[in-house]
């Protein structure tokens, strides 16, 4: 864009993580969201973020079909909608299985079908999924076992991850991302979406890997 400083150049640790808002496939690279260049270009809000956070309401608890972008499509119970920035958050009950979460970006849904509203049971369903875990007890001796394994493993995929905060308990991620213990998705912060969302996808990934 006219006016608009150039990107800085990027060392070699500040690789891309291949990013994508579900419904956008946005690629978002970790040397942008760090220098705070602006990596997106939403342009004129559509239809669906024009609407109030009333309008949105009448949406949650219920069976949507979403078309995006790129004519993609998505299909789940509508969890909730950020009030910020439009963001669908659905919800899907696989058979026997556990809910699943996704994300589709309010500057790329085109279109919300309302195809079943919810019954008792589905919203029973949904409130469980927002309802707080409990957390396992971990002594300090297995927090800092499980920080510096995360630590190591964000490093060794070129991620930049520093520590900060009461004798370095929180993980810091390329400046814009903190991770708490006990260091599970749930623990991730930041400011920006699209990252904590991927973020969360590979910390999620990251932990099925290791041994019970």
């Amino acid at each position: 864009m006219e006016g608009m400083p150039a990107a800085p150049s990027c060392p070699e640790w500040k690789q891309s993580l291949d990013a994508s808002s579900i419904g956008g496939d946005i690629p978002i690279s970790w040397c942008a969201a760090a220098s705070g260049v602006q990596v997106l270009h939403v342009g004129n809000m559509n239809d669906w973020q024009r609407k109030s956070p009333l309008d949105w309401e009448t949406y949650v608890n219920k069976l949507v079909k979403v078309v995006a972008v790129e004519k993609h499509e998505y299909e789940g119970w509508v969890l909730t909608v950020d009030p910020v920035s439009a963001t669908i958050v659905l919800a899907t009950f696989p058979e026997n299985e556990k809910g699943s979460l996704s994300f589709v970006m309010g500057h790329a849904v085109q279109k919300v079908e309302i195809l079943r509203e919810g019954d008792g049971d589905t919203e029973q369903r949904l409130a469980r999924i927002l309802a707080p875990q409990e957390s396992p007890a971990y002594s300090p001796e297995e927090l800092d076992r499980r920080k510096n394994a995360l630590k190591a493993w964000l490093e060794t995929n070129h991620i930049p991850v520093g520590e900060q905060g009461e004798r370095g308990r929180t993980l810091s991620v390329a400046g814009v991302l903190s991770i708490e213990p006990p260091y599970g998705p749930e623990q991730c912060s930041s400011a920006n979406e699209i990252i904590l969302a991927r973020v969360q996808g590979l910390l999620q990934g990251y932990l099925e890997q290791q041994p019970c």
